[in-house]
Formats: structure tokens, C-alpha cells, sequence
């Protein structure tokens, strides 16, 4: 770890561009390690190797592996490998051990860019983090592609991308199979472009939670193009907490191909992930203007759409465009439901109803 910390301020004060290079054919096993700006130039590095935590719990300052932070100008890529090595974190969960109280069990998130600007982060594989394999956090000038991001299907909370107070954001050409979200987006993002995304296994992409104890949280300008997922839990998700407030705005998912999906197209203004039941409250994220257009395949649960808005702050002008959802399972048939929309458009093969798929 100390080669990592020497190479990174060595580029850092440097007056000219760097490069650092962690090699082909070599695993360099760290236990967590801050990569720390402003810096004077900007930095390239290239993995090809591997960099690896070790295979037990220990203490991670913040929860954080392995961090870059106020940095500009930054391309990280090459080919390489960053292995998480989870397995244990997974085993300690309170997900897993239902006595254990989940805040001490916290597991750390793998990767985090936090404040940095102008980052590219490409061509590289991530496996098997703790908790969440890549975090944009407070970013501002993101492009992450080409990325291949793993987890098995019943690793706890290991999203594959989280999205949070981050603009200009897009996320390219990459397959996601984890435990949970393949991307998740929430407060402060806006800007965010999604492109040929593989999903699967995992939790589809969602565009929160929001609202969680009574926060105001904001989410606008979302476009989701060309994500084929499969045998997902959920597909494309908008989730927020009641007793929220705030807005989530301008958001279109398009060209999305579904097989075996659960819940393929769901809006829930009624989120809930604790062990008590939720109370009922009066305020709500403000859900408005989502298109979902061209849409196509097959649903593994019989509700194919289910938009259930607030009863107080019904979601506002919803399209659903030439979408065509039927059942995965041959003879079955699948079904929607509206609850509190406002101003919802429908334009399907077939004259399909508002709120009915065949």
C-alpha cells in the first residue's frame, strides 16, 4: 500500500500529466488506501494487474475502500481487475444475520469518487465488493464505460453503479450482474445518460429511494437508452418514501429489452425497507414528466406495471409509448395498475388501454 501512496503523490505534485501503472499478471492486496487532490495535473492510471482486499473484516475508515477524492482530470482504466472480496462482509450482514443491527454491520463500499471532476473510468472489471462496487459522489464531467461488474445474485446491497449529487454523468456499454441495483440514481443527480446497459441478475435500475425520513431530495433529466435486462427482481424503478418532499423530473427510459423480469416497469410512492411497517404520512417526492417508450418482452410476475403514485401527490403526466410487456410463462397472462396518476398518455400497438397490457 505504501508503493500505491508514494506513485500517487509523486503524480499528484507533478507539474505534467502522469501515469501510474499497476502491471499485467500481478495482485496487489490492500486494506484501504485515499487517493487525495487537488492535484497539479492531470492523471492517468492504467490497472492491468489486480487490486485485491484481504479475505477478512477489518476496520475501514468511513466505510470507504478505496477512495479518490478532489480530483480533476483523472482516467482510470486498462483491462485490470478490482476484487472487493466480499464473501466475508456478505456473511456478517444483517441482511444475512437477521440478530446483527445493520448500522455497525455496515459494509464498506468498494470504489468512491467523491468531488471529482472531468473523471473517466474505463475497460475495467469489478468483482465482489463488500457493498457497492462503484460510488459517484458530489462528481461534476463523468464518463464510465466498458466496465463489467459482478457480484452473485444473493450478495447483500452490492449495487453495481450508485449515482448521488452528481451531474453530467454517463454511464456506457457495460454489463452489470450483482445483488442489487445495477445502477441506482439518487438525490442531487441530474444530467445522468444510460446506454447499452446489460442488467441481470440483480435489482434493474432505479432511480432512487428518495425521501427517506423526511428529506428533500431532488432527481432531474434522467435518459435510459438500450438496457437489456434479464431475470431481474425489478426493472426500471421509482422509489420513494412517503413523508418526503422534493422532485423527481424529466426522466425517459427507451428502447429497453425485458426477459423474466419482475415488476418491469414499477413507480412506488409507498417505499418501505424497514423491520417495523411505515406510517402513513401527507408529503411525497413529486414524481413528473417519465416517459417509457419502446419497451419490449417478458414479465415473470403477473402485475407487468404498477404505477402506485401518493394520494396526496399524484404523479404527473406519465407516458407509456409502444410498450408490449406479456408473460414469461407460456398462457399466463399479466396485468397493470394506476393508482393517483395525473395526466397519464398511452400510445400502443394495438390501441391498448390506459393502464391494460394484453
Amino acid at each position: 500500500m505504501q508503493a500505491f501512496k508514494k506513485a500517487w503523490e509523486k503524480a499528484c505534485n507533478s507539474s505534467e500529466s502522469t501515469k501510474i501503472t499497476i502491471p499485467k499478471d500481478k495482485t496487489y492486496y490492500v486494506k484501504h488506501i485515499n487517493f487525495t487532490g487537488p492535484c497539479h495535473s492531470a492523471i492517468s492510471i492504467e490497472i492491468q494487474g489486480t487490486i485485491k482486499s484481504f479475505p477478512q473484516m477489518y476496520d475501514i475508515p468511513r466505510r470507504l475502500w478505496i477512495k479518490f477524492e478532489d480530483v480533476r482530470n483523472i482516467d482510470v482504466y486498462g483491462g485490470g481487475t478490482i476484487d472487493g472480496n466480499g464473501e466475508v462482509w456478505w456473511k456478517n450482514s444483517c441482511r444475512i444475520k437477521k440478530t446483527k443491527p445493520c448500522q455497525s454491520q455496515s459494509a464498506p463500499t468498494a470504489l468512491t469518487y467523491k468531488n471529482c471532476t472531468n473523471l473517466r473510468m474505463r475497460n475495467l472489471k469489478l468483482l465482489n465488493a463488500q457493498q457497492m462496487h462503484v460510488n459517484f459522489q458530489d462528481c461534476n464531467g463523468v464518463e464510465a464505460s466498458e466496465l463489467l461488474v459482478v457480484a452473485p445474485e444473493d450478495s447483500p446491497n452490492t449495487d453495481g453503479i450508485h449515482v448521488t449529487r452528481t451531474s453530467n454523468i454517463n454511464i456506457l456499454d457495460s454489463q452489470i450482474r450483482t445483488g442489487d441495483d445495477c445502477i441506482s440514481i439518487v438525490n442531487g443527480s441530474r444530467n445522468v445518460e444510460v446506454r447499452n446497459i446489460v442488467c441481470g441478475p440483480g435489482h434493474g435500475i432505479s432511480i432512487g429511494s428518495l425521501g427517506e425520513d423526511k428529506t428533500e431530495n431532488y432527481v432531474t433529466d434522467i435518459f435510459v437508452k438500450g438496457a437489456k435486462l434479464t431475470g431481474t427482481t425489478n426493472g426500471l424503478r421509482i422509489k420513494t418514501w412517503q413523508g418526503g418532499s422534493g422532485i423527481a423530473r424529466n426522466i425517459v427510459f427507451e428502447d429497453i429489452q425485458m426477459t423474466n423480469v419482475s415488476n418491469p416497469i414499477i413507480i412506488n410512492q409507498s417505499y418501505c425497507d424497514k423491520n417495523k411497517k411505515c406510517q402513513t404520512e401527507k408529503s411525497a417526492v413529486q414524481v413528473e414528466n417519465v416517459i417509457y417508450r419502446n419497451i419490449r418482452g417478458t414479465s415473470a410476475s403477473k402485475m407487468a406495471i404498477n404505477l402506485k403514485c401518493s394520494d396526496s401527490v399524484p404523479c404527473r403526466n406519465i407516458a407509456v409509448e409502444n410498450v408490449l410487456l406479456t408473460a414469461h410463462t407460456k398462457g399466463e397472462k399479466v396485468e397493470s395498475f394506476c393508482s393517483n396518476v395525473l395526466s397519464m398518455q398511452t400510445a400502443n400497438p394495438n390501441s391498448i388501454p390506459i393502464c391494460s397490457i394484453r
